[in-house]
């Protein structure tokens, strides 16, 4: 079984939601990396003493002090009032327009829950297509669609999240899979831990997204 590996690059560009979002010295690890804000995340972003160079969405977050923004022009401001897509989905196909195809996603999650569960379902999506990791709190999740192997060190805290069913083989880890069969709602592959310093994925069917210990300013993607 021949497995792709892992690779730790520099993101493109960091797209940030208006959900909770990482502190200002983690922002300050991230630089010069652009960052690019989905509407209202982007008064989080001015409260952090943080700017991003791009704003993106239908701006509704933004009318009460859209001046301010307008006279930055520092900022790019790009008012897309499309209702059929939401700002998240508005904002990966603004930077795919940029050719940035290595996205570190920050925010998806912290306001109402419909809508972070949403968040998740973009992100599989759209990682099917591009290179797309969403970083919270020490952690990397990445959509796997195929079989990989990743670096790791023992006692490192793994999580294989079935997206929503996949069947596994897994080595390298405490409580390894032998074709079992992951699904939400029946059996989640939540908190395992590495015993090895590589860990093996082989993905016979489905999607997972995989947690793993983050590498700031660096970001994994699928080397081929």
């Amino acid at each position: 079984m021949a497995f792709k590996t892992l690779e730790w690059i520099l993101p493109e560009i960091i797209v940030c939601l208006n959900g909770t979002l990482p502190d200002t010295n983690t922002f300050h690890r991230l630089r010069p990396i652009p960052i690019a804000a989905a509407d209202g995340a982007a008064v989080q972003l001015r409260e952090k003493n943080v700017l991003p160079q791009y704003i993106v969405g239908d701006l509704d977050s933004l009318a009460h002090d859209r001046a301010y923004w307008e006279e930055n022009k520092q900022i790019e401001i790009v008012e897309i009032g499309d209702q059929n897509s939401t700002d998240f989905e508005k904002t990966l196909d603004y930077v795919a327009k940029r050719n940035c195809r290595s996205i570190l996603v920050v925010g998806m999650h912290g306001g109402e829950f419909d809508h972070t569960l949403n968040n998740w379902s973009i992100l599989m999506r759209y990682g099917k297509t591009r290179n797309i990791v969403f970083y919270e709190k020490g952690k990397i999740a990445i959509p796997l669609y195929e079989s990989v192997q990743v670096a790791a060190k023992e006692g490192e805290m793994i999580s294989l999240i079935p997206q929503p069913s996949a069947v596994l083989t897994t080595s390298g880890l405490e409580w390894n899979l032998n074709k079992e069969e992951l699904s939400l709602g029946l059996k989640e592959g939540a908190r395992n831990r590495a015993i090895a310093n590589q860990i093996t994925i082989e993905l016979h069917s489905g999607a997972i997204l995989l947690f793993i210990k983050a590498e700031l300013p660096y970001m994994p993607q699928i080397a081929y």
